[in-house]
C-alpha cells in the first residue's frame, strides 16, 4: 500500500521519470524511513506491551538460560522476518530494550536480512535446491554462531544506556487498570526510543539511498575475476557499502557466477550487502558504541568469508 502510494505520487503525480537514478535514489530513501519509522514504532509497541504483562527480569531470565538455543530461536525469528538490514533494527532494539541477553539480539539481526522466504524462492529458481539449502543453513549458521560469540564476549557496556533503560516507568512498577492502560505504556516506549535515534536513522537510509542505484556491478565481476584466492574477503569487503535488500542482490550475485565467480565469493558478497551494510552501522551508532560495532563487524564479517570459503570448497558437490 505504501509503496504504491509512492509510486502513485512520483510518477503520476510529479510526473517524474523512473529511469533517472536520482528519482529512484529519493523514492527509496522516502519509502524506506517511512518503513523503517512504522516499523520501529510497531514493534516496540508491542514489545512495550508485552513488557506490561512479563516483567523485565523474568524475560531476562527466560531469554538468558537457554544458552546457544535461544541464539538459534532468535536466528529462526530472523529468518521468518521479511526485512533488510535496516529495517531488522527495530526489532533488534525492541529486544534490547526489553532486556534480552545481547548475543541473542544480535542473532536475530545477523540473520533477518540475510534470509527471508522470497529470497529463497528466488535462490530456488536461480540455484536450484542444493545452493539453497546450504545457503540457508549457512545463514542460519552465521547468525546462531555470531551472536553466541558476541554474547560471550560481554560487551553490554558499549551500549548506549539510554536506549537500554528508558525513561519511562518499569512495566513491573507500573499499574495497569485496564488493556488500554498496557498500549499506552507501549506506545509511551516506543516515541521515547524514536525521540532519541530519528536523526541516525534518516541519515543511515540517507547514505543507503544515494548508493543504492549505483552499484558497479562490471566492475566487481572484474575485480573478483581477478583476486583468486582472496576474492572472498575482498567480495564481502566490496559488499559492506553496498545498500539493498539480499534479495534485491540475488540477481548481481547470480551475474557474478555466471560470469566465473566462484559460488562462495558470490554468496559471500550477497550476505555482506545484506548483513553488514554501511547505513546499518549509522544506525546502530545511536543505539551502541564504536567498540561494539566494530566487534559486531569483524564476527560477522569473519564468519561469512569461512562461509564463503566453505562454499567455494563444495561448490563440485552442489552443481
Amino acid at each position: 500500500m505504501l509503496l504504491k502510494f509512492i509510486d502513485w505520487f512520483f510518477y503520476e503525480l510529479l510526473n517524474l521519470s523512473p529511469g533517472n537514478l536520482w528519482v529512484e535514489a529519493l523514492h527509496f530513501f522516502i519509502y524506506d524511513t517511512i518503513k523503517i519509522f512504522f516499523l520501529l514504532f510497531a514493534m516496540i509497541s508491542v514489545i512495550g506491551v508485552l513488557r506490561s504483562f512479563l516483567p523485565q527480569q523474568r524475560i531476562k531470565e527466560w531469554l538468558g538460560q537457554q544458552g546457544i538455543k535461544s541464539n538459534f530461536l532468535a536466528s529462526v525469528f530472523g529468518a521468518l522476518t521479511p526485512f533488510c538490514s535496516c529495517s531488522s533494527i527495530p526489532i533488534f532494539l525492541g529486544f534490547i530494550s526489553a532486556g534480552a541477553p545481547l548475543g541473542v539480539t544480535f542473532s536475530f539481526l545477523i540473520t533477518s536480512p540475510i534470509i527471508n522466504e522470497y529470497l529463497l524462492v528466488l535462490m530456488l529458481g536461480y540455484f536450484g535446491w542444493k545452493i539453497t539449502l546450504v545457503y540457508l543453513l549457512a545463514g542460519l549458521l552465521v547468525g546462531t554462531s555470531g551472536g553466541f560469540i558476541l554474547g560471550k564476549m560481554h560487551l553490554e557496556e558499549f551500549l548506549e544506556r539510554d536506549l537500554v533503560k528508558t525513561d519511562s516507568p518499569d512495566a513491573h512498577k507500573r499499574e495497569f487498570p485496564g488493556f488500554l492502560s498496557r498500549i499506552k505504556f507501549g506506545i509511551e516506549e516506543a516515541v521515547l526510543i524514536i525521540a532519541r535515534i530519528w536523526i541516525w536513522i534518516v541519515a543511515g537510509v540517507g547514505i543507503g539511498a544515494a548508493i543504492h542505484n549505483f552499484v558497479p556491478k562490471e566492475m566487481i565481476e572484474s575485480v573478483l575475476q581477478r583476486t583468486g584466492i582472496f576474492s572472498v574477503p575482498l567480495a564481502v569487503l566490496i559488499g559492506v557499502p553496498i545498500y539493498g535488500s539480499c534479495a534485491a542482490i540475488v540477481p548481481i550475485a547470480v551475474a557474478l557466477f555466471q560470469k566465473g565467480v566462484p559460488l562462495g565469493t558470490a554468496m559471500a558478497f550477497m550476505m555482506a550487502v545484506s548483513a553488514l551494510s554501511l547505513p546499518e552501522a549509522v544506525i546502530l551508532r545511536r543505539a551502541m558504541k564504536l567498540q561494539l560495532i566494530t566487534a559486531f563487524f569483524l564476527v560477522v564479517f569473519i564468519y561469512i568469508v569461512l562461509i564463503g570459503y566453505l562454499l567455494n570448497f563444495l561448490q563440485p558437490l552442489l552443481l
